[in-house]
């Protein structure tokens, strides 16, 4: 019996060494803060109105909006249509999928140059930014689909560690007004993923009322 228990301690050891030695999996994550991806503003709503309200709104990503990772090469590949904002279910629910009119806050920019930045919880090897936009005509109140969106707009980077709040200039198409949604995807350059961002917007053509339009 000791040495059928010497041998279990042994081979428990070895497997906790070879555990414990693995390579653990980069945590790079980050959201658009400004103005706010649907999933940080889940957050916000978090840290003002309390967990139960926006939990039943939001689902699980109040507490992890830098999270929604799925695999890159949109529009090609990527998220499926329909689990585009929750980026396939990335925090485990598709609550973020759920569009209509009126379900989301928005923020109002102007048509024109605007200003997109991110904020990353960790450093990552970076590809490049892209950003696409609903089209004039959307349905609002469908899952969003890569039917839906227009490209406006890719910020190519070196392959090196962006900073932990990179700032982008991209141009909100002219034609656009009222309602819409910004894809903003982040490229990791050394490994297979994206990080994908809603932002929900409503277009003003006639003041500048949101501070990061130019």
């Amino acid at each position: 019996m000791k040495k059928i228990l010497a041998g279990v301690a042994i081979t428990t050891s070895v497997l906790g060494a070879a555990l414990f030695t693995q390579t653990p999996k980069v945590a790079a994550h980050g959201y658009v803060q400004s103005p706010p991806a649907r999933a940080y503003q889940g957050k916000l709503d978090f840290d003002s109105q309390g967990w139960t309200a926006a939990l039943s709104l939001y689902g699980n990503v109040i507490t992890n909006p830098q999270g929604l990772e799925a695999k890159k090469g949109y529009p090609q590949a990527g998220p499926a249509d329909g689990r585009i904002a929750s980026a396939d279910g990335a925090v485990g629910d598709f609550v973020l999928d759920n569009q209509t009119s009126t379900r989301w806050k928005k923020t109002t920019i102007n048509s024109g140059p605007n200003l997109f930045t991110w904020r990353y919880t960790a450093s990552h090897k970076t590809a490049k930014w892209h950003y696409y936009m609903t089209k004039t005509g959307w349905d609002q109140n469908a899952p969003l689909k890569r039917a839906d969106m227009e490209h406006i707009g890719t910020i190519e980077y070196n392959g090196g560690n962006a900073s932990a709040n990179p700032t982008h200039s991209v141009t909100v198409p002219t034609d656009r007004t009222g309602y819409h949604v910004i894809l903003a995807v982040w490229d990791v350059d050394d490994t297979d993923n994206a990080f994908y961002n809603v932002i929900d917007v409503n277009v003003n053509t006639k003041s500048n009322t949101y501070g990061p339009s130019l």
